[in-house]
C-alpha cells in the first residue's frame, strides 16, 4: 500500500507525537508499504525552526524509507491566539502542494491536533478518492477550553463546527483512549466509525535497566539519590507547580530530589516558582537527546504523570507506555475518573492520588521511598504491562489491519479491530 501520513510533527522533534508518527512511518515501510509524511519544518517544543531548516518554503527528505515533505510554516516563539491560528493557516496553505506532488495514496492518516489539518487531507481525500483516517491524540477545541487556552466564544464556535466536519468526514476515527471513544459517542459519532489504537512504545529500545553504573545519574551529580522524574511536555493541562509543592514537602528528606526535564523557555517559569518556594530539592533539566531516554527514565525511582483535575476524557499523556515500558512505579496525579488514571490502574503499574494535590503526590512518593519492594512489585507490573499492550509491533499490526481492511472495504469497519475494553484489558481479544 501506500500511505501518506499528514502531521503537523515528525522527527527530528524529540517529544509529542512526532516520535510516535516517526516509529508508524517507518515501521510500515519495514514491512514492505510505501510511505509519505507531509509535515511541517521542525521546530517543536522550542517553537523556532530548527538549523538547517530556516527560510525555506520546502524541504523533501528521505529517512528510513520514508519520504518527507516539509513545508513552511509561520511560527512565533510566544504566541497568542492569532499567532497559534495563522501558524495552523500557514501549514494548510503550503502542505497541500507539497501532498499533490506524490504518488496517489492508497489512505490517508490525519493526527490532530492541529484541527485545521482536516481541511487540506479532506481535499486530498475527495481529489484522490481515498479514505481518510482521522488519528485523534487531543481532543479540540474542547481540551483548549477547559484549559483556559481558548476562551474566546466565536472562535469556540467556529471550531467546534469544525471538529464535527472532521467526524464526518473522516472514513475511520482511530483514537488512543478508551474514554476518548465514549467522549465521541457523546457527541454523536457512530461507534462503528471509532477505533482505538493506543500510543505505542518500542520495548526493545524503553527497557527496564539497572541503576547502577548509570552514567546519566553521575552526569548530574545525583548518586544515591531517589529520583523522582518528570520528563516531557510542560503545557497548560499538567500544572507543574503541583510537583514543586510536592518537592517542599519532602525537603527534609536530603535523599529525596524531584527532576523536572523540559523545554528551556517553560522551565524558567518553573525556576522562578523554585525559587518562591525554596524548593532546593528539584532539578530542573533541558529536554534530553532521545538517544539518553532509556538510561534517564532508567535512573529515575518514580515516574510522573500530572494533570490538572479537569483533565478528564480528552487527553492522554503518550509518556504512559513510556514509563510503564521502564519498569519503574508511576505516581499519577491524574483526575480518578480520566482516562490516564483509567490507564495506570489497568496496567498496575503505578499509584493515583489526587491531582493538584501537593500533599497526596509528597505521601505517595515517600511511600515508594520507605518501601521499595512495593516500588519493585509496580514497576514489573506496568513493564509486563507494555510488553503485552502498548508494544510498537502491535500497533504496527493493528494499523496495517486497519488500513488493509479500509482499503479492500471502505463501507464498513465493523468487526474490524478487536473491541477495547477497559474493564479488562486494553484490547480485548
Amino acid at each position: 500500500m501506500h500511505i501518506l501520513i499528514y502531521s503537523y510533527n515528525y522527527y527530528p522533534e524529540p517529544i509529542g507525537i512526532a516520535p510516535l508518527m516517526t516509529e508508524l512511518a517507518e515501521g510500515l515501510v519495514k514491512r514492505g508499504h510505501e510511505v509519505r509524511v507531509i509535515t511541517g519544518m521542525p521546530n517543536y517544543p522550542q517553537r523556532e525552526i530548527y538549523d538547517g531548516y530556516r527560510d525555506k518554503w520546502y524541504v523533501t527528505e528521505q529517512k528510513n524509507g520514508v519520504t518527507i515533505q516539509r513545508s513552511y510554516l509561520r511560527i512565533k516563539s510566544k504566541p497568542n491566539l492569532v499567532d497559534r491560528l495563522l501558524l495552523e493557516l500557514s501549514f494548510i496553505f503550503t502542505s497541500l502542494p507539497q501532498a499533490f506532488t506524490g504518488k496517489r495514496p492508497d489512505v490517508i492518516i490525519l493526527t490532530v491536533p492541529p484541527l485545521l489539518g482536516i481541511l487540506p487531507a479532506t481535499i486530498l481525500s475527495w481529489f484522490y478518492n481515498c479514505p481518510l483516517v482521522l488519528n485523534v491524540q487531543d481532543i479540540l477545541p474542547e481540551a483548549a477550553v477547559r484549559i483556559g487556552l481558548l476562551r474566546n466564544k466565536w472562535m469556540i464556535r467556529t471550531l467546534a463546527v469544525l471538529e464535527k466536519f472532521a467526524y464526518r468526514t473522516a472514513h475511520t476515527i482511530s483514537v488512543i483512549a478508551d474514554g476518548f471513544r465514549e467522549n465521541l459517542v457523546r457527541k454523536g459519532v457512530p461507534v462503528n466509525k471509532i477505533v482505538c489504537i493506543p500510543n505505542w512504545v518500542n520495548v526493545n529500545f524503553i527497557r527496564p535497566l539497572p541503576k547502577q553504573n548509570n552514567s546519566w545519574i553521575s552526569s548530574h551529580q545525583l548518586d544515591g539519590k531517589f529520583i523522582v522524574l518528570y520528563s516531557g511536555n510542560i503545557a497548560l493541562t499538567q500544572g507543574l507547580e503541583t510537583v514543586i509543592e510536592a518537592a517542599v514537602c519532602l525537603r527534609h528528606i536530603r535523599d529525596i530530589v524531584f527532576v523536572i526535564v523540559g523545554e528551556s523557555k517553560a522551565l524558567q517559569r518553573l525556576q522562578e516558582y523554585c525559587l518562591l518556594h525554596r524548593a532546593d530539592n528539584v532539578l530542573l533539566l533541558p529536554l534530553q537527546s532521545r538517544e539518553k531516554l532509556p538510561e534517564m527514565l532508567a535512573a529515575s525511582d518514580v515516574g510522573l504523570i500530572v494533570q490538572k483535575r479537569n483533565v478528564i476524557s480528552f487527553n492522554m499523556p503518550s509518556k504512559i507506555p513510556l514509563l510503564l515500558a521502564s519498569g519503574r512505579p508511576i505516581v499519577g496525579s491524574v483526575p480518578a475518573n480520566g482516562t490516564a488514571a483509567r490507564a495506570i490502574e489497568l496496567s498496575g503499574g503505578g499509584i493515583i492520588v489526587e491531582p493538584e494535590s501537593p500533599d497526596a503526590m509528597a505521601a505517595a512518593v515517600h511511600d515508594l521511598y520507605t518501601d521499595p519492594i512495593v516500588g519493585v512489585r509496580l514497576g514489573h507490573a506496568g513493564r509486563q504491562f507494555a510488553e503485552e499492550n502498548y508494544s510498537l509491533e502491535q500497533a504496527l499490526d493493528r494499523y496495517e489491519w486497519l488500513f488493509s481492511h479500509i482499503v479492500a472495504n471502505r463501507k464498513s469497519t465493523i468487526g474490524i479491530l478487536p473491541k477495547f475494553n477497559s474493564k479488562e484489558s486494553v484490547i480485548d481479544v
